[in-house]
């Protein structure tokens, strides 16, 4: 089964630590280059569970557009049964002697492709050859990788929107608000038994300064590993002016977890007890909902 790798650019930052898996030292560069025609590949050697093999090509792998260039490949020597899948990070690197740190460039799997990949342009053969620059040094140079693996503990859900999404509507008048004492909701409406829940003297940090309203949803009614996915409006009435009318509009996922949005913090009680305001006539309160279900998102 073949491992494919993403280039993800070229040399990056230095550092002084050196790679965590294997650590490749060439004496005589210049006669590795003299000896060999395409690539020097070290023995194998183990890490994260798997067995790999680090290649070198001195004068560039030319068929990958190296030419120029040091070109480093990183192979996975560990056989894969069909359909299997390996999530790697590699780091490859090289070393500068007069830095005293390992420079790297790094590569990432994606697809299960092909068992070699790496970096073709990873230096180019001038400055490494260079010797103000560091890299090879008395004719010696030394590479590096390090290779992890990212084990797959990820969740997979589907959303699915609704064809013709349905909205459900409520307008609650609540009579006789300065004799509310404590926190209270409203009757169900719709399919998932949506209500209105009210803290007249506000709950959390907008205790004794606001109301708080949320839109919520009777946990018992969603489905075990479902969420509904909807639009929702939440609107205190200003009896006598429309344009004054405080709303919020949201978006918000529902769940047996999760089962109220809304707003701590809705509207002042200094606002709302203002006469010079249409919140409160005859001391009645108007709150309307309106709720919008788009989707779906179910857990695969």
């Amino acid at each position: 089964m073949d491992v494919h790798y993403s280039v993800e650019g070229a040399i990056l930052t230095g550092r002084y630590t050196p790679p965590t898996h294997y650590v490749f030292k060439i004496e005589s560069f210049s006669k590795l280059t003299k000896a060999i025609e395409d690539k020097y590949s070290s023995d194998k050697f183990d890490a994260e569970g798997f067995s790999w093999k680090l290649s070198i090509y001195p004068t560039g792998d030319e068929s990958k557009n190296g030419k120029g260039h040091i070109s480093i490949f990183l192979e996975l020597d560990t056989s894969l049964a069909v359909g299997s899948d390996v999530n790697v990070t590699v780091n490859l690197f090289v070393f500068n002697h007069f830095e005293d740190k390992y420079f790297n460039g790094r590569v990432r799997r994606y697809h299960a492709l092909k068992k070699t990949w790496g970096i073709a342009k990873f230096i180019d053969i001038e400055t490494f050859s260079n010797p103000e620059k560091g890299y090879l040094l008395d004719d010696t140079c030394v590479f590096g990788a390090e290779i992890f693996v990212i084990k797959s503990s990820f969740k997979s859900e589907r959303l699915s929107m609704m064809n013709e999404p349905s909205t459900y509507f409520q307008t609650w008048k609540f009579t006789k608000f300065s004799s509310l004492s404590s926190d209270t909701c409203s009757g169900n409406f719709g399919c998932y038994n949506w209500y209105i829940w009210l803290y007249p003297d506000g709950t959390g940090k907008s205790k004794g300064n606001s109301i708080s309203v949320f839109l919520c949803t009777s946990k018992s009614k969603i489905p075990a590993d479902t969420k509904l996915f909807t639009k929702f409006i939440l609107r205190v009435k200003d009896q006598t002016d429309e344009n004054r009318n405080v709303k919020i509009e949201d978006n918000h996922l529902y769940s047996p977890y999760n089962y109220s949005s809304g707003r701590v913090e809705f509207l002042s009680l200094a606002k709302l007890q203002d006469p010079k305001m249409g919140f409160l006539v005859d001391d009645t309160l108007i709150i309307e909902a309106e709720v919008t279900l788009l989707g779906l998102v179910m857990k695969e």
